[in-house]
């Protein structure tokens, strides 16, 4: 029975270390690796191992290009994906770009790789331009009517400026600037209505895809719509603060002119106060001017008799207005 038993344990190890041994070194990728003609050696996929590489993520791309007839190293494979870049996608695009006679190398691949864009696609899109639809764009011509104007924007990449260039947004943003600027220029709105092929002359004269990871192949109008009267909004906009500020003027002024009125009734009220004030001291002048023999008993009279006398002139002369008046109505 303790025989048995060591029997068993010493199978169960050699086939635990033959299974670990399988599972860290690759042997069925060198296999195929080697039947599809690819020289690489049984070392070099354990050096893959302890450098923490996937084997199969090197060498099954490596097998794909060998048979698209592309020579590429293995050490710049297993540099690519260590920098974190993906093989596979490089690969593809390499072989996308040799079918399309497209001049495209694995630096140069690898570059756009790690710069965050999809290699393969932009090889595709140099294939198969693409098609961007930007939004309606409001702009106003000179006579200030607005238009809404909806383009599309056919696009191919550029391979060579894939690795710093501007997206698609900046290609929206200069097309839509594009048409703003060209309605903006024309004189009426029927111009632009007329011929809208001239919105896409004056935006392609520009150069709008300098800069960009794309050429623009051509701008197409698809949508032009006559929106508001922007100019007769403007202007009744315009009167109606105008509006405001006469309205706004005319109350100063008015609030100015209450405000002298208050003051010159204050005035009035105030010399009044000191006309009231003098009269009061007259009859204290003249009973000082009796004591003091500076005036007579017969002045005194005098000037009694001439105040009253003035007081009938006026008395007449009021009562004699309104019958003047009567007169001159009939």
């Amino acid at each position: 029975m303790p025989e048995v038993l060591f029997f068993v344990i010493i199978v169960g190890l050699i086939i635990f270390v033959i299974a670990s041994f399988f599972s860290f070194i690759p042997v069925g990728l060198w296999i195929s690796a080697y039947a599809a003609g690819v020289r690489i050696g049984i070392f070099t996929l354990i050096g893959m191992r302890l450098r923490r590489v996937i084997p199969s993520r090197i060498v099954n791309p490596m097998i794909k290009a060998q048979k698209a007839g592309l020579e590429v190293s293995i050490n710049k494979l297993e540099a690519h994906y260590l920098a974190g870049g993906n093989v596979d996608k490089v690969v593809n695009a390499l072989i996308a770009a040799q079918r399309a006679n497209i001049p495209l190398e694995f630096e140069r691949a690898a570059a756009i790789d790690l710069a965050g864009r999809d290699v393969f696609d932009a090889v595709q899109m140099s294939v198969n331009p693409r098609v961007i639809e930007t939004p309606v764009i409001s702009a106003v011509a000179k006579d200030g009517i607005e238009l809404k104007v909806k383009a599309r924007v056919t696009v191919r990449a550029n391979i060579d400026r894939l690795v710093g260039g501007a997206g698609e947004q900046t290609i929206i943003a200069r097309v839509g600037e594009g048409i703003v600027t060209t309605v903006g220029s024309s004189e009426t709105h029927k111009d632009v209505l007329e011929n809208p092929d001239s919105i896409s002359m004056t935006v392609l004269n520009k150069g709008l895809d300098a800069g960009t990871a794309f050429e623009i192949l051509s701008i197409d109008i698809a949508d032009v719509d006559v929106g508001r009267n922007i100019g007769a909004q403007l202007q009744i906009d315009q009167a109606e603060a105008d509006k405001r500020i006469a309205q706004a003027k005319a109350e100063e002024r008015r609030a100015m002119a209450v405000a002298k009125e208050q003051e010159m009734k204050a005035f009035v009220q105030e010399m009044r106060a000191k006309v009231v004030e003098a009269e009061a001291e007259i009859p204290k002048a003249l009973a000082d001017a009796l004591r003091n023999g500076k005036l007579g008993v017969l002045d005194y009279y005098n000037m009694q008799n001439i105040i009253a006398d003035t007081q009938m002139r006026n008395s007449i002369s009021s009562a004699a207005k309104p019958e003047n008046e009567n007169q001159n109505k009939k």
